[in-house]
C-alpha cells in the first residue's frame, strides 16, 4: 500500500527531468543580433557568411559570433550601438537581394540547441513592435468576379449573337436573348463553359431573359483565393521592413493580422504594406546584347534593359503585351508530357487577343515577366516630412514561347516546383489586390514590452509564495508536498510552451496565475479527504491510500469542465483569448499530472511502507 513501482517512478523522473531539460533555454536570455536572410527563393550558403563577416572585420565592427542555420545568417552582438552599425552596414552592401533585419537572438548553449532546446516565443504585447487588424473587402472582390463573368459571357454569346443586351444587375447578370429559340443554345453554353455560373429563379415572366449567378462554391474559391493573394502581398512587403520574425496570418474569413516585432514607426509600416504592384508580359529582345547595352550606355530603339532579382541584365522590348490587371488565375502545377513544373496562367479577354496575337507572330521567341512595385517612403528633410516614390522592375521569369495560346497558357523553365509554387502566388499578388482596410492599430514600445515582462514575472512569483506559503501553513508536510509538485508544475508549462513554440502574451502570464490557484486545488481535495478518511479510519496507511483514489473523480470531473471551457475559448476566440486559452490548458493538464502522480509518489517516498502513529496534514 502507498507504494510505486521502480518503473513507475523511473518514469515519473524521467519526464520531470525531460521538463527541467526543454525549460532551461528560458533562463539564459538573448543576445543582440543581426539576422540575413534571403528576399527571394534563394538558399543562404556558407559564401555569404564569409562576406558578411569580411564586411564586418574591413569596417571594424566587433561581434560576438556568426553562424548560419535555418536558412538564415545570425549575427550576434555585446552591445546596441555595434548591433545598429552593422545593420545599416550590411543593408547597404548586400543589397535588395537580402533583407537584413534586428533580432533578439536567444543565447543558448550548442549541446541544449542541439538536444532541441528553444526558448518560449514571446508575443508582441510582450517584446514591443506594431499590430495590424486588416479586413479585406469581400464584396469588392465579388464585384470583381461578376465583371470578370461578364466579359466572358458576352464574349462566348457574341459569336453567335445570340443576345440582345447583358446587364450586371448587383451579383447577378441578366441576359436578354433575341429569341425564345436561343434559350437553350445559351443555357448549353453556359453550362460547359462557365461551370461557375448558376441559372437563377426569378419572378419574370418573360421568356427572353435568363438571370445567372456566381455558385457558391465559387464565392468562396474568389474569396478565399483574395485573401491568400493579399496575405502573399503583405508578407512580400513586411520584407522591405527589415522585420525579423514577423507574423502574417489570416483569422477568420475576410481578415489578416499583421505583427511586426521591433517596428515602431506605425506610418512607415502603413506606406509599405499598401504599396502598389502589378506585372507586365514582354518579349526578349533576341538581336541584341544587355553586356553591350550596359557598356555603351545606350539601349537599342523599341528595347529597355531590365534585371533579374540576382542582377543578371536582360533587353525587354518597350511593347507590353499584357499587365498583372489582365491576369485572373494562376496556379502551379507539373506538366504531365515532360514531368516539369509549370504554372497556368488565365487571362481576360483583352490580355487574351493580345497574347493570341504576339504567340503567333512571336512563336519560339523568349517572352518575360516583369514585377514592378511602386513605393512611397517618407524621410525628415529640414524639419519636413518629404515623400519619396521609388519604383522596382524585377524579371521574375523569361521562357520561350512554345506554342499559339491566347487566355490561358503555361509557363515552364522554371527550376522546383517550390519556385513555381511561389511564381504562381506572386502572379495572382500582383493580379488581385483586394481592397484591405485597416480596422485595428496598436503599438507597444520595447520599454512597455520589458514592464510587461517583469509585471506579468512579478505577478506569477506573487501567486506562488502566496500559495506555498497558505498550503504549508494549512498542511505542513503534506503541504510542503503540494508545494514541490506546484514548482514541478510551472516547469512543466515552461517546457511545453518552449518545445510548442506557442506564443506567450500578457494573457497567456494571466493564464499561468490562474494555473498556479488551481493547481492546489486537486492538491487541497486529496489532503481534506484523507483527513476525512483519518476521522473514520484508525490505518493511517489506509487513509492516504483512501484520500487519492477517493478524490480521483472529483479532481477529474472539475478539471475536464474547466479544459472543455479553455478549448471552446480557444477554437473561437482570436489573439489574446487564444494566449489565455493555450496556457490554461496547458496547466490542467500538467497540474492533474503533478498534484495527483507526483505529489502521490512524493508522499510514497515519505511515508510508503511505515508504521505510523500520527500525520503531519
Amino acid at each position: 500500500m502507498n507504494h510505486y513501482s521502480g518503473l513507475r517512478n523511473a518514469l515519473i523522473a524521467f519526464f520531470l527531468l525531460l521538463s527541467a531539460l526543454y525549460a532551461l533555454p528560458n533562463i539564459f536570455g538573448s543576445d543582440l543580433a543581426v539576422q540575413v536572410s534571403s528576399a527571394g527563393d534563394s538558399a543562404i550558403e556558407q559564401t555569404d557568411l564569409t562576406k558578411i563577416t569580411d564586411t564586418l572585420k574591413a569596417k571594424n565592427i566587433q561581434y560576438k559570433s556568426a553562424g548560419l542555420s535555418n536558412r538564415r545568417i545570425l549575427v550576434r552582438f555585446d552591445n546596441n550601438e555595434s548591433q545598429l552599425s552593422a545593420k545599416d552596414l550590411l543593408k547597404a552592401e548586400l543589397g535588395r537581394n537580402y533583407v537584413v533585419a534586428l533580432n533578439l537572438a536567444p543565447a543558448i548553449p550548442l549541446w541544449l540547441s542541439d538536444l532541441g532546446g528553444k526558448a518560449m516565443s514571446l508575443g508582441l504585447d510582450l517584446r514591443g513592435g506594431v499590430h495590424f487588424l486588416l479586413e479585406v473587402d469581400m464584396q469588392a472582390v465579388l464585384s470583381m468576379s461578376v465583371d470578370k463573368y461578364y466579359n466572358e459571357l458576352r464574349t462566348l454569346l457574341r459569336k453567335d449573337r445570340l443576345y440582345k443586351s447583358i446587364k450586371k444587375e448587383g451579383e447577378s447578370i441578366a441576359i436578354y436573348l433575341k429569341t425564345a429559340e436561343s434559350k437553350d443554345k445559351v443555357l448549353e453554353i453556359i453550362k460547359s463553359d462557365l461551370t461557375d455560373l448558376v441559372v437563377l429563379e426569378t419572378d419574370s415572366q418573360d421568356a427572353l431573359l435568363i438571370q445567372v449567378g456566381i455558385s457558391d462554391e465559387a464565392k468562396k474559391v474568389a474569396k478565399t483565393s483574395a485573401l491568400k493573394q493579399n496575405i502573399t502581398t503583405l508578407r512580400n512587403r513586411v520584407n522591405e521592413l527589415g522585420v525579423a520574425e514577423p507574423i502574417i496570418q489570416q483569422q477568420g474569413l475576410e481578415r489578416i493580422v499583421v505583427q511586426l516585432p521591433g517596428v515602431q514607426d506605425t506610418a512607415r509600416a502603413k506606406e509599405i504594406l499598401g504599396a502598389v504592384a502589378t506585372l507586365e508580359f514582354r518579349l526578349v529582345d533576341e538581336k541584341n546584347d544587355p553586356q553591350t547595352a550596359i557598356q555603351s550606355g545606350r539601349t537599342p530603339i523599341g528595347s529597355k534593359l531590365y534585371y533579374f532579382k540576382d542582377g543578371r541584365p536582360l533587353l525587354l522590348k518597350t511593347r507590353v503585351i499584357a499587365t498583372g490587371e489582365n491576369i485572373t488565375g494562376a496556379a502551379s502545377g507539373i506538366d504531365q508530357e515532360n514531368n516539369i513544373p509549370m504554372v497556368n496562367i488565365t487571362l481576360d479577354n483583352s490580355g487574351g487577343r493580345a497574347m493570341l496575337d504576339t504567340t503567333k507572330k512571336y512563336l519560339h521567341h523568349r517572352m518575360a515577366v516583369v514585377f514592378i512595385e511602386n513605393k512611397v517612403e517618407s524621410s525628415l528633410v529640414d524639419g519636413k516630412i518629404v515623400k519619396k516614390r521609388s519604383t522596382t522592375k524585377d524579371i521574375i521569369n523569361a521562357a520561350t514561347i512554345q506554342g499559339t495560346f491566347s487566355s490561358r497558357f503555361q509557363i515552364t523553365g522554371i527550376d522546383s516546383a517550390r519556385e513555381a509554387r511561389n511564381l504562381a502566388l506572386l502572379l495572382r499578388a500582383g493580379s488581385l489586390s483586394a481592397p484591405i482596410e485597416i480596422i485595428e492599430e496598436r503599438t507597444i514600445g520595447p520599454s512597455l514590452g520589458a514592464d510587461n515582462i517583469e509585471k506579468g514575472v512579478l505577478s506569477v512569483i506573487a501567486g506562488f509564495v502566496l500559495v506555498l506559503i497558505f498550503m504549508v501553513v494549512r498542511y505542513r508536510v503534506f503541504g510542503m508536498v503540494a508545494n514541490v509538485a506546484l514548482t514541478l508544475n510551472l516547469v512543466m508549462i515552461v517546457a511545453v510552451l518552449s518545445l510548442l513554440q506557442a506564443t506567450l502574451t500578457l494573457p497567456g502570464i494571466a493564464g499561468i496565475v490562474l494555473t498556479v490557484g488551481m493547481a492546489v486545488d486537486a492538491n487541497v481535495l486529496i489532503f481534506e479527504r484523507i483527513k476525512e478518511e483519518l476521522n473514520t479510519n484508525s490505518n493511517i496507511q489506509k487513509a492516504i491510500s483512501s484520500g487519492y483514489d477517493k478524490a480521483i473523480l472529483t479532481i477529474a470531473d472539475a478539471n475536464i469542465t474547466t479544459l472543455i471551457a479553455a478549448l471552446v475559448l480557444f477554437s473561437f476566440g482570436t489573439g489574446p483569448i487564444k494566449g489565455f486559452a493555450i496556457t490554461l490548458s496547458i496547466g490542467i493538464v500538467t497540474s492533474m499530472f503533478t498534484a495527483i502522480i507526483v505529489s502521490r509518489a512524493i508522499v510514497n517516498k515519505i511515508y510508503g511502507g511505515k508504521k505510523l502513529e500520527e500525520l503531519s496534514i
